[in-house]
């Protein structure tokens, strides 16, 4: 009999449907988008190949006509799929709720062609209820999102395709650009030229240490008679200088005056003390932007890391046989809002686990994004009563994490205020020449928690994030002395004076990134973890800890476009496009107007191919001036060539150039740096000593990767003359962490170069077991097996047995890594051990290959040896559990299916 077929886009999202589903349902996957535009010469079909915009794959001369094609790995599932249709009843796409699960639904409809009904059904939650809801309620696809996420597809690629042409003429062969990717690296270069013209200010003040109730504080010189002391704030960050008369600037000599005057100068007064009570508010749910910004700082997790775990957790996550349902809303929004089905939920979980006083009522979020359209809710859990303490041990690590914070996150939006009290004394002292000395000391009492209970937002600024923690100060009224011998209720401690200098603009991180980019209306929910992921791995952008560091090249493609190409690497026209996108969606704007204008132009913008035809022409080959060198007057510039980015002294030549390390961060490439790689490279590398092994000579040198050692002499270049015989590179060994090049000794380089290290051969085929450095760290290797060692260290000092165990233990992902399990008791009789385990459904016992639960008529202490054996003995024989659906929602203690709690029972 004849059933409905209903397609999603994952085999996890489609496993999870089938379950609630039954066999009722049909459950298929389509892998993600099934077609798209051509991506290479070989899938440009055959009756536009010839055209002269047959590479765009969009018809340029005919209403901008796309040409889809279905990749060749796509072939077997869209056939499977095709398959799938003729034996359904009807069509349901279920896949999901924002435009790119719109464009999705589309295209499946468009090639499978089916001859029987269609329908589209959405549901921002992989839950039980809101699927049958869902299939109550369908729907048909969306037009308007279809074709504002068409015409996205084809503005990228008509941007794409048409400027990194000029690119790799103009800069380097493989480069390209992208119409949101181009700006996100202009606003990163942009921020490290900051860093390159900022020149950094000194100044000085003071910093007292007391002593109250127990506890000690500080307080920090603000003000001599009427004069304000200078702070950072008071210098121009491009010359370093003040910027206003009307502060007082004290250099070291002074304060070590005023610091030695007010030291002596006791008892100090308070002249002030300004109490007032304040709220502190919870941050609204997260949208996609708001928790890849969050799991960055407290997490340290990259975008993409973040919307990998929570796909996940939307879409459902296994454990064991079995899999939980999803634990999340839909990750990819940019809503604040909350259902009142969830806002009630919330409230009645509020109260019970932190009591009536922490619930005042709903509250409701304004969404600050324009036409926040990707989702209708923001990012919440599912089941609120799913706290994430009854997740430890059944999720990875990671996705509990993310879930903590989602969770947390939105518990806390519907919690009441914080009351604190802020309070600031200030404290007076005489100075040389008797002049009143004013220092202030801040602090904040929490007075009611509110929402603190559940969760505190972190802060891309760590000194912000400091002062906002709690921090009381003794109590203090005018009048009150300050002594140092301690008859005083506050005792001064000691006077300090402190040196401070300004700092450059801080780099981005993928938080501040992406807040900056949401903030100037760029990119949509969608965009954010794909735009940083492509500029990281095309080279534009590598990471220093947290921060985003442009490279060379991309200094090179900003100039050349901002210079050439302003208008589409410009923020605000940007931003504007996304509104055009926007204005289609809701059914506002023709999308075929909007793309001819953005192309062609319209009189009074100039579009993209006038743009490029004219700026070709002009187009300089790019560079970026360091400076000159002091001792010639020649220029030091940096330039890209066909090995990448190098250092080039006046007009170049052999012993005036120099390639620059693929970690040199622009703004701190200084022209002393550079002229000193220039030199080092016309004097050859440097000679750590001879190796006593062969006699030849161990070189320490430095690439485009970096530094690193070499055995031997580079070979002179024979030419390309066919046939002749390659010479055979020297051995070479990257330097590794906590190495410099003013440090590397010959030892050091010598053990670097004895790498791969052979332990022995395996006893299983006789093939070698080797260990060395790689990508990943430090490794054991035995074929096409790899496992990663503890240290740097074991790379030389693992033993042969050490490294056989390790291999012959299960291989695990860093993600698959559960928490380590509580041993609770351990059996031992005639060399075999068992052991009692605490698991997340109870006591169970192990041999390390059979688990089989205790029963709740024994304790774990109870236990013999004998029954142990039995139990395991019973489950062995047992066999498989059948496998059937789950039925009805989980029960409120659990967390997994029905048929998972059962499996795990059983383990």
């Amino acid at each position: 009999m004849a059933k409905p077929l209903v397609i999603v886009e994952s085999p996890a999202k489609a496993k999870t449907l089938g379950r609630f589903l039954g066999n009722k349902y049909r459950v298929e996957a389509s892998y993600g988008h099934i077609r798209d535009l051509p991506e290479s010469a070989a899938e440009v079909p055959k009756e536009i190949k010839q055209k002269e915009w047959g590479r765009l794959g969009v018809d340029v001369e005919r209403d901008f006509t796309p040409y889809y094609v279905v990749p060749g790995d796509k072939k077997k599932q869209v056939a499977h799929l095709k398959t799938a249709v003729k034996d359904a009843s009807e069509l349901l796409l279920a896949t999901d709720p924002d435009r790119e699960g719109e464009s999705i639904s589309w295209h499946l409809a468009q090639v499978l062609k089916p001859r029987i009904p269609i329908r589209r059904i959405v549901f921002h939650e992989i839950t039980e209820d809101a699927v049958k809801d869902a299939l109550a309620h369908p729907g048909e696809v969306n037009e308007n999102l279809v074709r504002a996420q068409e015409s996205r597809r084809i503005l990228d690629r008509l941007y794409g395709y048409t400027l990194s042409p000029v690119l790799w003429k103009k800069v380097q062969t493989g480069l390209s650009a992208g119409r949101v990717q181009s700006v996100a690296v202009r606003l990163i270069v942009e921020r490290e030229e900051q860093r390159r013209a900022f020149r950094s200010g000194v100044y000085w003040d003071a910093e007292a240490r007391l002593k109250g109730e127990g506890r000690e504080f500080v307080a920090t010189l603000v003000r001599i008679d009427d004069e304000r002391i200078a702070t950072g704030k008071d210098f121009d960050a491009q010359t370093g200088a003040l910027k206003s008369a009307k502060v007082r600037l004290l250099d070291e000599p002074a304060t070590l005056r005023l610091v030695e005057a007010i030291t002596a100068n006791t008892p100090w007064r308070v002249t002030s003390v300004d109490q007032k009570p304040g709220v502190e508010r919870p941050a609204p749910p997260f949208t996609t932007s708001t928790l890849t910004q969050e799991a960055s700082r407290k997490l340290g997790f990259s975008t993409e890391r973040t919307m990998q775990i929570a796909q996940r957790l939307f879409q459902g996550v296994e454990v064991g046989d079995g899999t939980i349902e999803g634990l999340i809303t839909y990750h990819r929004t940019d809503s604040t809002t909350l259902s009142d089905k969830a806002i009630g939920e919330s409230a009645r979980v509020i109260r019970e686990m932190f009591g009536a006083e922490y619930y005042d009522g709903p509250r409701r979020y304004q969404t600050k994004v324009k036409n926040a359209q990707e989702a209708h809710e923001a990012i919440r859990p599912t089941d609120f009563r799913l706290a994430p303490s009854r997740l430890e041990g059944v999720l990875d690590p990671d996705d509990l994490n993310v879930y903590e914070l989602v969770w947390k996150r939105t518990m806390a939006s519907q919690m009441v205020d914080a009351r604190v009290l802020r309070t600031t004394i200030e404290l007076t002292a005489r100075g040389p020449a008797g002049e009143a000395v004013a220092l202030t000391a801040s602090g904040k009492a929490i007075e009611f928690a509110g929402f603190r209970r559940a969760y505190v937002e972190g802060s891309d600024d760590p000194i912000a994030e400091l002062e906002e923690q709690e921090a009381i100060l003794p109590t203090c009224k005018v009048g009150d002395a300050i002594a140092r011998d301690g008859s005083t209720p506050v005792t001064l401690i000691g006077v300090d004076p402190k040196r401070h200098e300004t700092t450059p603009p801080a780099r981005f991180t993928e938080a501040s990134l992406i807040k900056e980019l949401e903030r100037a209306g760029i990119g949509r929910p969608s965009t954010y973890a794909p735009t940083i992921a492509t500029i990281v791995r095309r080279g534009y952008v590598f990471r220093q800890g947290k921060a985003l560091v442009p490279s060379f090249t991309a200094f090179a493609v900003t100039k050349l476009l901002r210079e050439h190409f302003g208008d589409f690497v410009d923020v605000g026209f940007t931003a504007e496009m996304e509104e055009d996108l926007d204005e289609i969606s809701r059914g506002e704007r023709e999308w075929l107007h909007f793309i001819r204008e953005f192309y062609h132009g319209d009189g009074k913008h100039r579009g993209l191919l006038p743009a490029v035809e004219k700026g070709e022409e002009k187009a300089d080959y790019p560079v970026l001036d360091l400076g000159t060198d002091p001792e010639s007057g020649e220029s030091v510039r940096v330039r890209i060539g066909r090995f990448g980015p190098f250092v080039q002294l006046g007009e170049g030549g052999r012993g005036r150039t120099a390639s620059l390390p693929e970690d040199v961060a622009p703004a701190d490439l200084a022209v002393e740096k550079a002229l000193e790689l220039v030199r080092a490279k016309a004097e050859g590398p440097r000679s750590l000593g001879v190796d006593p092994a062969t006699g030849q000579n161990v070189y320490l040198m430095t690439g485009r990767y970096g530094a690193y050692v070499q055995l031997g002499e580079t070979p002179e270049p024979t030419g390309k003359k066919k046939g002749a015989a390659k010479a055979e590179k020297p051995k070479r060994a990257s330097l590794q962490a906590g190495m410099t090049e003013s440090s590397v000794t010959l030892e050091d380089a010598l053990k670097l170069l004895s790498l791969p290290r052979e332990l022995g051969l395996h006893p299983d085929d006789n093939e070698p077991i080797v260990t060395n450095f790689g990508r990943f760290g430090p490794y054991v290797k035995h074929g096409n097996e790899f496992r990663s060692l503890e240290s740097d260290e074991d790379v030389f000092a693992i033993s042969f047995d050490a490294a056989l165990a390790l291999l012959r233990a299960p291989k695990q992902s860093r993600r698959r890594q559960a928490a380590p399990k509580k041993v609770l008791r351990e059996l031992t009789e005639n060399g075999t051990t068992l052991r009692l385990l605490a698991g997340r459904y109870g006591p169970y016992v192990t041999d390390g290959t059979t688990n089989a639960s205790i029963p709740k008529t024994s304790t774990p202490e109870s236990i013999t040896f004998e029954q142990a054996m039995e139990l395991l003995r019973a489950r062995r024989d047992a066999g498989p559990a059948p496998r059937r659906p789950a039925r009805g929602r989980r029960a409120a203690a659990g967390t997994a299916t029905r048929k998972s709690r059962r499996k795990a029972a059983r383990a």
